[in-house]
């Protein structure tokens, strides 16, 4: 169910979208800057800069609009919205507080969007994190093996039996697998450390090339694998690598900036031990 705010702002959007523009209250295009006054309710402006930062905030939809469409819908909105708050007399501590942490945040998300457009990445920089991260780097092996999966030990059991005397691997997993890997044979590719289940990758690691396991058993139930091959993959080359370097050493310098300057502003910690956090879910501290 829609919340009271939404729809009081869809309302308040539909209704300004449902009158025709009057075009004898245009200005001319030359004579309009963000000062420029479109409306005035109970003495407090409304400016087209208003207007501009509003469109800004519409959801990408709404922007979709034409623009004279859009332009009475802003108008309007504003005018509504302006008009309800002035009804009331007093503002609630809790839409204070909020209003208070909204100037904050898109202040200090004006000056952090200005720091990321002066940041520039050097081909120095990409170089020294690529040696960084790869100086001393041998990339993991890499294992290419087959499974088949069932529910019970013996089944297992009964199956390593069966490819010892010389059953073919990927016709069992077709025939018997409950694995989403059977209809192909049991064929797992190739993976790395890490992407398998802790019992199923230490045998695989533990089998040479073409050898069957004993029944391993993980939460998914009981396999019976086989190692197909082995490989060491290369270090990526510096091409590879180019964009997530840039990327990385261009997020480290914003972070750099951002350190700076908390730690040059004047902040005064307090003692937080006799505080629960607890406190946080009660809404009544901030209720007029």
């Amino acid at each position: 169910m829609p919340t009271p705010k939404a729809l009081m702002l869809a309302a308040l959007l539909g209704a300004g979208l449902a009158g025709p523009l009057a075009a004898e209250n245009h200005a001319a295009a030359t004579d309009v800057t963000a000062g420029t006054v479109v409306a005035t309710v109970g003495g407090t402006d409304i400016t087209i800069g208003h207007m501009i930062a509003m469109l800004g905030a519409l959801p990408q939809d709404q922007r979709q609009l034409p623009l004279p469409v859009l332009f009475e819908g802003i108008l309007e909105r504003l005018i509504q919205q302006e008009a309800i708050s002035q009804s009331q007399d007093t503002v609630a501590r809790l839409t204070e507080l909020q209003l208070e942490n909204e100037r904050r945040a898109l202040i200090a998300s004006d000056v952090v969007n200005a720091l990321a457009v002066e940041i520039e990445v050097s081909p120095e920089e990409v170089q020294a994190a690529y040696d960084r991260r790869f100086a001393d780097f041998t990339p993991p092996t890499e294992y290419n093996a087959s499974h088949i999966l069932v529910e019970t030990e013996d089944e297992a059991k009964a199956l390593v039996a069966e490819l010892e005397a010389g059953a073919d691997f990927a016709e069992l997993a077709m025939a018997r697998s409950t694995g989403p890997s059977g209809p192909n044979g049991g064929q797992l590719g190739w993976f790395g450390p890490g992407r398998m289940v802790p019992p199923f990758e230490a045998a695989v690691t533990a089998l040479e090339k073409g050898q069957i396991s004993a029944p391993v058993q993980t939460q998914f139930g009981w396999h019976v694998i086989i190692l197909n091959d082995t490989r060491e993959p290369g270090v990526p080359t510096l091409g590879e690598m180019q964009g997530e370097l840039e990327q990385e050493v261009w997020s480290e310098k914003l972070r750099a900036e951002i350190t700076a300057l908390v730690e040059a502003a004047e902040i005064d910690r307090m003692d937080l031990s006799g505080i629960d956090p607890q406190v946080l879910l009660n809404p009544g501290l901030v209720e007029n």
